[in-house]
């Protein structure tokens, strides 16, 4: 058996589980967001999520998101978290304590209030990768996270991801969905997906490599 299909195998088996555990609503609106393309309110709430997460756990940033997206008036439009700014910024503090990100939410809105939704929806679509770095807190790594999550499609290099890639013999985290994408048909974002949530489920990404190696036994 080649390499290529022993992983594809572990992928398919990692889905099954993930879907039995009850995580299919995940994979159900990540292709969601890669069919229907992302409007002002989704690029602030994914923003604001991408944000919040660096260097957070996610189960501690989905709790504490509903309220925070409360204080941002729910991702309406960036021209009236603009003009509520500081007023944002307060009510969101008393939810999360990490001001700065708190702030970077708000001057995310700002950069779009002041170039438009469409200018800035035009260079994401253009080069999303370049342009999404533009917002704070979005880094070389974090903008293949907001990339993602707005439907382009691409893996991100998170630290679940890149240890699997690299046990695996992959260049990088892209390059191991691609191959798996083009073997099973899942969309690379949904491959994405796929690994990290079984990643976190299984509490190590060598989880799934020990899958790999008993598909030979």
């Amino acid at each position: 058996m080649s390499q290529t299909t022993r992983i594809a195998r572990a992928y398919v088996d990692a889905k099954l589980k993930v879907l039995s555990a009850g995580f299919g609503a995940e994979i159900v609106w990540q292709r969601s967001q890669s069919d229907e393309g992302f409007t002002e309110s989704t690029l602030l709430r994914e923003a604001a999520w991408v944000i919040l997460s660096a260097g957070m756990s996610e189960a501690i940033v989905r709790a504490k998101f509903p309220a925070i997206a409360s204080c941002f008036l729910n991702w309406e439009s960036a021209s009236q978290i603009f003009a509520r700014e500081q007023s944002c910024i307060e009510a969101a503090c008393h939810h999360f304590g990490h001001r700065a990100k708190i702030k970077a939410i708000a001057e995310v809105a700002k950069i779009i209030h002041g170039k438009g939704f469409a200018t800035v929806s035009r260079e994401i679509n253009r080069e999303p990768l370049l342009s999404l770095r533009q917002f704070p807190f979005i880094g070389p790594i974090t903008t293949y996270h907001l990339a993602k999550n707005l439907g382009v499609s691409v893996a991100k290099p998170d630290r679940h991801l890149s240890r699997l890639a690299t046990a695996w013999g992959y260049v990088d985290t892209h390059a191991l969905c691609r191959d798996i994408s083009e073997f099973t048909g899942d969309a690379v974002e949904i491959v994405d997906i796929v690994l990290w949530r079984f990643c976190t489920m299984a509490g190590s990404w060598q989880q799934l490599t020990s899958i790999d190696k008993t598909l030979d036994a």
